[in-house]
């Protein structure tokens, strides 16, 4: 293992070194290099024990949530429907983010080219985004049981649920597009190192030597707009919920 990690170290310092050879100056020539957890990196082998049992956790789990969901006609409501549709975004989510971490704990394998650092970047935030957009449907689609029981089935229809998938796909996109236009148009001349053990807007950002201030408000409109303003939906979504179950008439009621 160690002989193979050994040279997978070599051919990737090699293949950095010849491409930026041709223009050191560039980080979108030769590529980005990913440290993974910055001040532990004599402790991946050991790390990526733990990491690597998560990852088939969370295939094996939400697979399994996701095959009971479809194949049972019982649970195609707007709740499981839903749940389904998280289990999905975590799946995804977690396969844009750890074979590329294992590959760097077990082989050492940390050299990431520029597009596929900035393909990597986006599904992750564009999945990132459409997770919380997914909480924030799942919160709603409580508070229409809870506070219109009567209604819940007239409201939720399968049109709905197909509107609000496609509205928090549509939203993820809208806002971690344009991120992939912020980054190349930034001139790129330090050192092609990312101290983490994956692509993210501002850890690719700050490689550059032009001015990210854009970049910078950017991230932070973002993130406000989205998982921001989901959280602040979420909380009174729920604020409205348990203000009906307390104005409930007796205690068994609400339970």
């Amino acid at each position: 293992m160690a002989q193979v990690r050994a040279l997978y170290k070599i051919t990737a310092l090699l293949t950095a070194n010849s491409i930026a050879a041709v223009n050191n100056s560039d980080t979108r020539m030769a590529g980005c290099f990913l440290t993974g957890i910055p001040g532990l990196e004599h402790l991946h082998i050991w790390l990526s024990i733990p990491f690597c049992i998560m990852y088939i956790a969370v295939l094996a789990g939400n697979g399994i949530l996701i095959c009971v969901i479809l194949s049972q006609a019982i649970l195609h409501e707007p709740m499981y429907i839903f749940l389904s549709m998280l289990a999905s975004a975590d799946v995804l989510l977690s396969t844009a983010t750890m074979p590329k971490a294992l590959a760097n704990f077990w082989l050492g394998y940390s050299h990431i080219s520029f597009d596929g650092c900035l393909t990597q970047m986006f599904f992750i935030h564009f999945l990132f985004v459409a997770d919380s957009a997914v909480l924030l449907a799942m919160a709603f689609d409580r508070y229409v049981a809870i506070c219109s029981p009567l209604r819940y089935v007239m409201i939720l229809t399968s049109e709905v649920i197909g509107k609000i998938t496609a509205a928090a796909l549509s939203r993820s996109f809208i806002i971690m597009f344009p991120a992939i236009f912020l980054l190349k148009r930034l001139h790129y001349c330090r050192i092609n190192t990312i101290a983490h053990t994956f692509c993210e807007h501002m850890g690719i950002a700050h490689l550059s030597c032009s001015d990210i201030s854009i970049n910078v408000w950017y991230g932070l409109a973002a993130a406000l707009l989205s998982t921001g303003l989901d959280i602040i939906l979420i909380t009174v979504s729920y604020i409205h919920i348990l203000q009906a179950v307390f104005r409930l008439p007796s205690k068994d009621a609400r339970y």
